[in-house]
């Protein structure tokens, strides 16, 4: 395990080298002037002072290199929109708020998924079953963007039931956690039902049934777990889908997370910004994989990695 971890390890160093690398180019490509806005026209003489102070008039490649030492040390730079404020500051103020959101999605996601799953395996071809499906269709065929609409008129504004914009309690949560969690807890319903239909097969459930064990002890004793490989292969991708949709998600409901930030910095052109959470959510999104890959092992250790120690 120790080798296969200080291999990966070493993969993630060289993808983040190219995530690096690849942003930089493609920011310096990229048209438009981060000083200038339409309400602002900055002159030559302001333009140059400005592209000093933050070493564009450097070469390219003293740019590349100070920008790779930089990150190596974790410092992504001064905003350019935002004047006295760093890039990792505003991490550090508007993560927490993106974690907690993500979290909150994730949990929702995998534990209604896994719940409306096994209620359509257990009552397979019944009416449990199929309202168990019905619901998992519509999470993953509705955008996040336009369930947070519905949601926003219909309980916010119709209902009152919870406030549509903003982060200022538990209230303000909810919304944007099941806007952002339900298409990913229809795919984790999907695959727990797959899983557990398949597993309704075997012969160690049959022979459960034979001793007359329940129909519920049976699943959470014995079929489940086997059943929920799938699932947690699948945290992967919903880690970087959850992180990705809250970029969407934390503009239509105003809250003032990291995802906000970095779309408003895509508007504003704040190359810094672009760049600096750019690779601070690649630098998770590898580790989140990487984490994956490890429960997976722990859950069956009968599945053997590459670079594993026997």
């Amino acid at each position: 395990m120790a080798k296969y971890i200080g291999k990966r390890l070493l993969h993630i160093a060289v993808a983040l080298f190219f995530i690096v690398t690849l942003t930089f180019f493609l920011m310096r490509l990229a048209p438009g002037n981060p000083f200038a806005s339409e309400q602002q026209v900055v002159t030559p003489a302001i333009q140059q002072q400005l592209n000093e102070a933050y070493g564009l008039d450097n070469p390219w490649y003293i740019q590349y290199k100070d920008y790779l030492v930089n990150v190596l040390k974790f410092d992504f730079g001064e905003s350019m929109k935002y004047r006295g404020r760093s890039t990792n500051d505003m991490i550090l103020d508007s993560f927490p708020v993106s974690l907690v959101l993500g979290l909150q999605s994730m949990l929702v996601a995998v534990g209604l998924g896994v719940l409306l799953g096994v209620i359509s395996a257990t009552y397979h071809n019944k009416a449990g079953d199929y309202l168990a499906t019905i619901i998992a269709v519509l999470g993953i065929s509705v955008p996040s963007f336009i369930l947070a609409g519905l949601m926003q008129y219909f309980f916010g504004l119709k209902l009152g039931w919870f406030p549509i914009s903003g982060w200022k309690g538990a209230m303000y949560t909810v919304l944007p956690t099941f806007a952002l969690a339900m298409g990913y807890m229809g795919n984790t319903a999907k695959m727990t039902r797959s899983g557990l239909l398949e597993q309704n097969t075997s012969e160690y459930v049959r022979l459960a049934r034979a001793k007359g064990l329940r129909k519920w002890q049976i699943v959470f004793r014995h079929s489940l777990r086997n059943a929920l490989l799938p699932v947690v292969s699948y945290l992967g991708p919903l880690t970087a889908g959850v992180i990705t949709g809250s970029f969407v998600v934390e503009n239509i409901f105003a809250i003032p997370g990291l995802g906000r930030h970095f779309v408003t910095s895509i508007n504003n052109r704040d190359y810094t910004v672009i760049m600096g959470t750019t690779v601070f959510y690649s630098i998770i999104l590898l580790f989140a994989v990487l984490l994956v890959d490890i429960i997976y092992v722990l859950l069956d250790p009968r599945i053997k990695l590459e670079g594993v120690d026997n």
